[in-house]
């Protein structure tokens, strides 16, 4: 079964987060969206966008600072670049935000539909037939992203994902859903849902336990057909 890219305007949508109603025979396991401040951290690189310009601030202020002078030197050094970093932030916190408002993830018993974007509303079919295998990536306080690599030949433009999207797999882009509130859960019903309709079963494979030991650079669970 193939991708489908079914394009609708959110508003108009005939279920929630979904661009038509559901079968009788087929229900939802598990929807949401990304947390907005876990997805600014993780996909937007919020933290050090911020450590990037307290480094130009403080390179700016150090001369007055070194030389004695006065509160007004300071701000007076750094009245050009504060503005532009609140700016900057600013502007990266509300892109974050609408992408997080605008986005939701749906798991059925039968497939995953991701629906993204701000302006031009698209939603993505992912059968389970065409998923092949998901990787777990663990964040901060239960966050985390679940990567599916899809079967075959069909691909989605990484640009029509982004960010829901693992990051540097561009030639054969692989859906993802970002910034999961307690991603384990989420998983977990991904895997089961996955194995009753393929009937296949589900193989989990640990990641190292250099990786375990710290969740922040990224706690893998592979889930495949044995």
């Amino acid at each position: 079964m193939a991708i489908e890219n079914l394009g609708h305007e959110y508003e108009f949508e005939p279920q929630f987060g979904l661009p038509e109603r559901l079968p009788s025979d087929e229900f939802i396991v598990w929807q949401g969206s990304p947390d907005v401040a876990a997805l600014a951290y993780s996909a937007f690189h919020f933290k050090k966008l911020a450590l990037y310009f307290a480094a130009l601030i403080l390179v700016c202020a150090w001369p007055a600072l070194e030389g004695g002078a006065g509160y007004m030197a300071v701000l007076s050094a750094i009245k050009w670049i504060a503005p532009l970093a609140v700016i900057g932030m600013a502007t990266l916190w509300t892109l974050a935000y609408f992408t997080a408002r605008t986005t939701v993830y749906t798991v059925t018993n039968k497939r995953v539909v991701m629906r993204l974007g701000i302006v031009l509303t698209v939603s993505f079919n992912l059968p389970f037939k065409q998923v092949a295998s998901a990787d777990v990536r663990m964040h901060q306080n239960g966050f985390g992203d679940i990567t599916l690599a899809l079967k075959g030949a069909d691909r989605i433009g990484w640009v029509h994902l982004w960010p829901s999207v693992r990051p540097w797999r561009i030639a054969k882009p692989e859906p993802t859903l970002r910034a999961v509130a307690d991603v384990q859960m989420v998983a977990e019903k991904l895997r089961d849902a996955w194995t009753q309709s393929t009937g296949l079963a589900a193989n989990a494979v640990a990641a190292s336990s250099a990786v375990q030991n710290d969740r922040r650079d990224g706690a893998l669970m592979q889930v495949s057909a044995t």
